[in-house]
């Protein structure tokens, strides 16, 4: 069952960074009146890709897995910093390019 916490980290971190990406594409065809829920959208997605992570970890300790722990630790504290940069750069720009195009952010 735990499995489906790194499955679902990853379709949600997926979607975090795919929200913002159609945002502005959006924005230079059509004016989109969602644009500010598919931010918001997109930083919850990736919370909860973190959070999901968070409780693989969690599930790790309690059955005392300590060599799944010392081997991937650095990389899943990597990805989620990575996840976690592009979530807020591709959401800045998508704010920034509808601040350029005088549209407004929140709907």
């Amino acid at each position: 069952m735990f499995v489906w916490l790194n499955l679902g980290s990853l379709v949600l971190g997926l979607i975090a960074w795919v929200l913002p990406l159609i945002t502005l594409v959006a924005d230079k065809k059509e004016n989109n009146p969602h644009r500010g829920m598919l931010s918001i959208i997109s930083f919850s997605a990736c919370g909860v890709s973190l959070c999901f992570q968070i409780l693989y970890i969690y599930h790790k300790v309690t059955v005392e897995d300590w060599s799944a722990l010392l081997d991937t630790m650095y990389a899943v504290a990597s990805a989620s910093v990575l996840l976690l940069a592009v979530t807020i750069l591709l959401n800045l720009l998508a704010f920034i390019g509808q601040q350029r195009t005088g549209k407004k952010v929140l709907g």
